[in-house]
């Protein structure tokens, strides 16, 4: 049977033949560490602007329990908080990568740290962004491209529909959703709303906006049916004021104009306004009450977010460090040669056996 052979690196001699060749090494290092310098100053500055919230949680369920104990007073049953919400917390980043949410962001107005900007964010996404140099070429093609599919075609209107975006505005769209990163603890519930941009200032005030929008989102979404059983109650309340109010002076002007007749006929008609007047009084009674509890029911419904940290403007730019980016293109200089090296002289480094 044959043997098999082994290869074996010859250490010394690789250390050897680098020895040999550390002038073109360190050229090679030299030239690496020269683009490095050149693509770290290329790179477009970002910052970073964070936000934490806290939701409410279970806890805060005395309201509830307040309404409930109201309710059972006057005879009615009313239980909240016994449903389940189709939104929570561990989804809100979802939400926040939706069309509808995403495009609401658009027409905020920004400004930037110099004053040379002030447009909203969807001009400023679109045309106010820098790219580093060697971006130009790709950028220069696809505009060629995209204007050779627009021709002949009508232009783009201004107007935003989300339900049928523009490539324009999709690209616009899926820029931002670069940009913003929402995180959930699923222990504490926390959220942490981090929004990049190359302006400390826009990067703060998207922060903001972005932690505003989603709060009313969420509250839209937990108030929507207590606000739809307010609007019907208070519709409701109207109308049995309304007939109140009629039954009374229906009542009124007949008692006033028939006080001195003594006939049965009379009293039973006047008996019969009374309690007509007396039933109508009952309802909107019941109507004003049941009111009541609908206001308070929108007010228990109305999500608390405790804003742990709120949005301030960055002062340092989270860029990878320059320095780092040299000492990588310099290792990635010092690797490719000594592999250059190592394969011109395998022969001598590498021994089988």
């Amino acid at each position: 049977m044959k043997e098999e052979m082994k290869t074996e690196i010859n250490c010394l001699q690789l250390l050897s033949v680098i020895k040999d060749d550390w002038k073109k090494l360190l050229l090679t290092c030299i030239g690496f560490g020269l683009i490095g310098i050149i693509v770290a100053f290329s790179i477009p500055r970002i910052y970073k602007a964070r936000v934490v919230l806290a939701p409410e949680t279970a806890s805060g369920t005395n309201l509830s329990t307040s309404i409930s104990s109201l309710a059972s007073m006057i005879g009615m049953d009313m239980q909240f908080g016994g449903g389940s919400d189709a939104i929570f917390p561990e989804i809100y980043p979802d939400l926040m990568r939706s069309t509808d949410f995403l495009v609401s962001l658009f027409p905020i107005c920004v400004e930037s740290m110099d004053g040379n900007i002030s447009t909203n964010y969807y001009e400023y996404i679109k045309d106010k962004q820098k790219v580093a140099w060697w971006s130009y070429p790709k950028l220069w093609i696809i505009k060629t491209i995209q204007k050779l599919k627009d021709k002949g075609s009508k232009g783009e209107g201004k107007e935003i529909n989300p339900f049928r975006l523009t490539r324009q505005q999709y690209e616009v769209m899926q820029s931002i959703i670069g940009n913003i990163n929402c995180n959930v603890d699923k222990k504490t519930s926390v959220i942490t709303i981090e929004i990049t941009d190359q302006d400390p200032l826009i990067a703060a005030c998207i922060a903001d906006s972005v932690k505003n929008r989603l709060q009313m989102f969420i509250t839209d979404y937990r108030t929507n049916k207590a606000r739809n059983d307010l609007s019907y109650m208070e519709k409701l309340f109207e109308e049995a004021k309304a007939q109140y109010t009629k039954a009374r002076q229906i009542y009124a002007s007949y008692s006033d104009a028939n006080q001195d007749l003594l006939l049965q006929s009379f009293r039973s008609k006047q008996e019969d306004l009374e309690n007509e007047m007396q039933l109508k009084y009952n309802i909107y009674t019941q109507v004003t009450e049941q009111l009541q509890l609908a206001k308070a029911k929108v007010q228990e419904r109305t999500p608390a977010f405790t804003v742990v940290q709120s949005a301030t403007v960055p002062v340092k730019h989270s860029n990878t460090p320059k320095l780092f980016i040299l000492a990588a293109f310099v290792l990635i200089g010092f690797v490719l040669r000594v592999g250059l090296i190592s394969y011109n002289h395998r022969d001598t480094i590498i021994s089988r056996r």
